[in-house]
């Protein structure tokens, strides 16, 4: 059973097209193909953002605050790249 895929975004079925005819596979297998990546890698995220949260609930993971975070950030950014 085939499916038609079509998209109301021209430069989107653009790119579909075009694998289609690079590939030589079909647009269903490239949408299914797309769908399944998507959600193992939303399954990844989910399963790492379940480990940080029990690791800040166990106390492993020490937070600090926003600003505190930023400042660091700007620190190392700064570090690697200063200006002139």
């Amino acid at each position: 059973m085939g499916m038609t895929v079509h998209f109301n975004d021209p430069e989107l079925q653009a790119k579909v097209d075009q694998w289609v005819k690079s590939t030589g596979r079909s647009a269903e297998e490239l949408v299914v193909d797309a769908v399944a990546g998507y959600f193992d890698e939303l399954t990844q995220v989910r399963l790492t953002l379940d480990k940080r949260y029990d690791d800040i609930k166990g106390g492993k993971v020490k937070m600090i605050p926003g600003d505190l975070a930023y400042a660091q950030l700007m620190d190392s950014i700064e570090a690697r790249y200063p200006t002139a």
